[in-house]
């Protein structure tokens, strides 16, 4: 259940910077709404998942991680900012890092 947790608190901060990015610009109130919302839902959750035994390290590890790497392509394909091959290579790098994270913490 902690992953479960740590996945909808990454969801979560995913969609309230997105949504911050639209508050941002003027569009109204419903998407600060969505921006404070999100951001205490990805605070719970991680809380959560950290409550449940998840370590530190690892939870805001993969919690920050995933948060930069689907934000950047969510950003390119909802508002068209660029993702050139150096930002899908330090995409990738998150990946391998998570993992590395991850599979040392079995230790």
């Amino acid at each position: 259940m902690n992953w479960v947790f740590l996945i909808a608190a990454i969801l979560a901060e995913v969609t309230a910077t997105l949504c911050l990015r639209m508050a941002s610009q003027g569009s109204g109130k419903k998407w600060l709404a969505g921006t404070v919302s999100g951001y205490l839902a990805a605070f719970a959750g991680l809380t959560l998942a950290l409550d449940g035994g998840l370590a530190l390290g690892v939870a805001y590890g993969i919690w920050a991680a995933s948060g930069v790497a689907l934000t950047a392509i969510a950003s390119r394909i909802l508002f068209r900012e660029p993702l050139t091959k150096v930002m899908g290579a330090g995409i990738g790098l998150i990946v391998i890092g998570v993992l590395c994270i991850e599979l040392g913490a079995a230790h």
